[in-house]
């Protein structure tokens, strides 16, 4: 709309300028006279004010209606000004020169201020668009009679869809057949695309490689993670900061001084004697380049960058302030089970008696605990496969209750489990496992052996395993001169090993869910700017009573909906992104603020004419185009903060 009528205006434009008696003077030219070509400037300069003008007085009123005078109700009040100035003069009612050339230039440089706006706005939230392009229109569906290709919207849970290689999937689901490498980076920031299998869960919109996949939908419309994550950025950009509340006061107060400004310049020239039309161009132009333009401009235009580029690294933002006071923090909590760990068994030490390779023994253990639904099993198994170990198919498979189970592999029986398991077989621990034993016990942790016909060869110590990139968060932070500290319900020997091996500063174990948030009151008391980590729904009361509630993105919903900022990635080295892009943030909103409202400490006096003595008079659309090429930095400087590297 500000671009036709930016184009349109600026026709109009030309020839009321090029007949200005004042330019023609200007310039030394003489435009062509024919019967009426004096009516053009008055005639056009109208149609421009009405045409092109008519948007800034309707927001002016809406301005006003809210008790809120801004930027449209010193845009209107000028252009009106110079209108009914104009007529006055060109209805002989004074004798002064007419302002329609300095009116149409206004309106036409104001129309293009506000595309130039809004286009630097729409480009800042388009990571909106971005992601609603990412899910397909359509879906190919599989029955039992043919395959079957219909609207997404069609879908229901329980469909049975085909993704073909290169295809984005069309819905959150379960992989019911096949095997590729998925793309998930525009969901979770993640470059590396992800090996995914039967049994895995995928995403709407993330990009399936050159496998082909049969899923089960489980989510469909509103209710997808790909939804999720584009309401919570749309909420977030249009919420407001402390910053944005600040530029808010400030374009109330310089409307307030740019209308006193007009009104004492007014005064002051006529008190001069100065001629009645060279004082309204003074109060037009004083008008015009204090509209707080740039000031409207300064915040939103930062809030929406910065909540795009979090959500395209895997931050979403559900409340502003919580990004903003991210800056603040001295301390960060993390929930320990699920967030610094797995929340997963997984072997973390082993010993082999003499002879055997770890490799060989983590071999035989996961054939022989293959077949156990035990968590502890379970993690033995994954270990293994994680490590690219094979594992052999086992027979005889027998669970010993109470002390573990036994199985042979390739005719070799060999049993699995802890002290009871031992005590049966009257096993004495070989040196070469004695170590790794007892560390395990220290730390909290289980112990499993394997035995060959009743005699030790191995032993594994099994706990809920670190995350790998927990350490480096826990470093980063610490550069960050921000100190760590964990929360569980563990036994603080497990609590104090996992303290001890990332490095962490305070360990609060043995903590009931109903305490853990009284746990984030007891740092706050000593006045640290508390972070909370978690994803479980006993976090949610201290995610929710911390300075700043950091929702791991897998955790429950509950969790997720209590923190301020959501990880997507479930990635705790996602904590010292947050702090950079919010440090970052708010210095880009100090920056815009000092530019959008300190030019017009120069800027106001010299459009009144502080330097009229010396010949330097600016015009109101010399105003209007220093104004707009403030607001035109503005918008640059905020752009700059895509190039942060998050």
């Amino acid at each position: 709309m500000f671009r036709d009528k930016f184009w349109l205006s600026l026709i109009m434009t030309l020839p009321v300028v090029f007949w200005s008696v004042h330019i023609q003077n200007l310039l030394g030219y003489q435009a062509p006279e024919f019967a009426g070509s004096a009516w053009i400037p008055p005639v056009l300069g109208t149609i421009i004010f009405f045409y092109g003008g008519w948007v800034f007085i309707q927001g002016a009123m809406r301005e006003i209606k809210a008790l809120l005078p801004g930027m449209m109700t010193l845009i209107s009040l000028a252009i009106t000004v110079a209108f009914v100035f104009s007529w006055v003069v060109e209805l002989n009612l004074i004798e002064a020169e007419a302002l329609w050339w300095e009116l149409a230039t206004l309106v036409t440089i104001m129309l293009l201020g506000h595309w130039i706006e809004m286009k630097s706005v729409v480009q800042a939230h388009g990571a909106l668009q971005e992601l609603a392009k990412l899910l397909p229109d359509t879906a190919v569906r599989i029955t039992d009679q043919e395959e079957e290709e219909i609207p997404v919207n069609e879908l229901k849970v329980g469909d049975i869809v085909m993704v073909r290689p290169g295809a984005n999937i069309p819905a959150d689901g379960v992989i019911e057949k096949g095997k590729s490498d998925v793309n998930e980076a525009m969901i979770t920031g993640e470059s590396a695309p992800v090996k995914k299998k039967q049994g895995d869960e995928v995403i709407a919109g993330t990009n399936n490689g050159e496998g082909s996949l049969r899923i089960k939908v489980t989510s469909t419309g509103e209710e997808t993670k790909l939804s999720g994550i584009m309401r919570l950025v749309s909420e977030a950009q249009s919420s407001k900061s402390r910053a944005q509340n600040l530029a808010d006061r400030a374009a109330q107060l310089l409307t307030g001084v740019a209308v006193l400004a007009g009104v004492l310049t007014l005064i002051v020239w006529q008190f001069l004697g100065m001629p009645i039309d060279f004082t309204i161009v003074r109060v037009v132009t004083v008008l015009v380049i204090a509209c707080p333009h740039a000031l409207g401009l300064a915040i939103p235009l930062v809030v929406a960058i910065s909540t795009t580029l979090g959500a395209m690294g895997g931050l979403l933002v559900r409340d502003r302030l919580g990004l903003e006071e991210a800056r603040n923090l001295n301390t960060v909590i993390f929930d320990k089970t699920g967030t610094l760990t797995l929340g997963e068994f997984r072997v973390v030490a082993m010993s082999t008696d003499e002879g055997i390779t770890e490799e060989e023994v983590l071999r035989l253990a996961s054939g022989v605990e293959a077949e156990s639904e035990h968590p502890i099993a379970r993690g033995i198994v994954k270990t293994a496969r994680e490590r690219g170990i094979s594992i052999p198919t086992a027979g005889q498979f027998q669970a010993i209750k109470g002390k573990g189970v036994t199985a042979t592999i390739d005719g070799v029986e060999y049993q699995m489990g802890g002290p009871n398991l031992l005590d049966e077989e009257s096993a004495e621990i070989p040196p070469a496992l004695q170590e790794v034993s007892e560390e395990a016990a220290k730390r909290g942790q289980a112990a499993i052996y394997l035995l060959n016909n009743g005699a030790p060869i191995a032993v594994f110590a099994v706990a809920d395993a670190v995350r790998q990139e927990s350490r480096e968060a826990v470093s980063a932070l610490h550069e960050r001169g921000i100190e760590v500290a964990m929360l569980t319900g563990d036994a603080r020997a497990v609590a104090e090993a996992v303290a001890g091996e990332l490095g962490i500063d305070t360990v609060f174990a043995e903590v009931l869910p109903e305490d853990k948030a009284s746990k984030v009151k007891e740092l706050q008391a000593l006045g640290k700017k508390v972070a909370m980590v978690g994803d479980g729904v006993n976090d949610a009361p201290a995610l929710a009573t911390a300075d700043i509630g950091i929702a791991i993105g897998a955790g429950t919903d509950v969790a997720v909906e209590a923190g301020h900022i959501v990880l997507i990635r479930s990635d705790p080295r996602d904590i010292p992104r947050i702090i950079t892009l919010s440090r970052a943030t708010y210095g880009k909103m100090l920056q815009n603020l000092w530019w959008a409202a300190g030019y017009n400490v120069f800027a106001i006096p010299l459009a009144a004419g502080v330097l009229a003595a010396w010949g330097i008079l600016l015009t109101p659309a010399l105003g209007a185009v220093l104004m707009s090429a403030s607001t035109v930095i503005v918008a640059i400087n905020a752009q700059l903060l895509r190039r942060l590297e998050l």
